[in-house]
């Protein structure tokens, strides 16, 4: 049988982020600004509740294309508000637009996000080695610098939490327990991956 994490539980949609997502390097701007998002759309709810409307976030916010969300009207946003296939917190889906030209500066300011957030990790991934789910922090040293960072450039749902959750979701940290199948194969994929482009 095979041993997962055991936060994922049995769901399907869980199983397969966990199994296929959570944990791998992620280096591509798009994808890092998509998971920006939807962690900063899961606070205060349970993350498979973000999972279960990821596809209404790509198709209503544009495949998380920043240039656009960065240009989004506030009778744009607010008619986003009204459409139950995601998260209608009128802080979230505002603060959407504000990630997005804060983001977009980075790029302008580093040449890439990715660049800019690797740059926290010396651009090799952390390597963890939790026995149990107990173990794993909820923030860290780098995440408190992280956004503290990001704060002070304008993002906003950049809490250090929300942004440890981000770091294991893109592989900036390998957070799967010593037990799960996915531990040692995410430690290979990153040893492969470790200089961000």
């Amino acid at each position: 049988m095979t041993k997962r994490c055991t936060w994922c539980g049995t769901d399907p949609l869980y199983v397969a982020y966990h199994d296929s997502e959570w944990g791998v390097p992620t280096l591509d701007d798009a994808s890092l600004f998509e998971m920006l998002v939807l962690e900063g759309a899961q606070a205060g709810l349970a993350w498979i509740t973000v999972l279960r409307k990821r596809e209404g976030y790509r198709e209503l916010f544009d495949g998380f294309d920043a240039s656009r969300i960065a240009r989004y009207t506030d009778r744009k946003l607010d008619k986003l508000l009204l459409d139950p296939r995601i998260i209608r917190n009128r802080l979230k889906v505002y603060g959407t637009r504000q990630n997005a030209r804060a983001f977009l500066a980075v790029q302008d300011e580093t040449g890439s996000f990715s660049n800019y957030i690797w740059s926290f990790v010396e651009h090799t991934p952390i390597q963890n080695n939790w026995r149990s789910r107990r173990a794993v922090p909820a923030t860290t040293a780098v995440s408190d610098r992280i956004s503290k960072d990001l704060k002070k450039r304008g993002f906003t749902f950049v809490g250090s939490t929300i942004i440890y959750a981000h770091m294991q979701a893109t592989g900036m940290v390998n957070d799967h327990t010593t037990d799960c199948f996915r531990h040692r194969e995410c430690q290979r994929i990153a040893a492969g991956n470790a200089t961000p482009s």
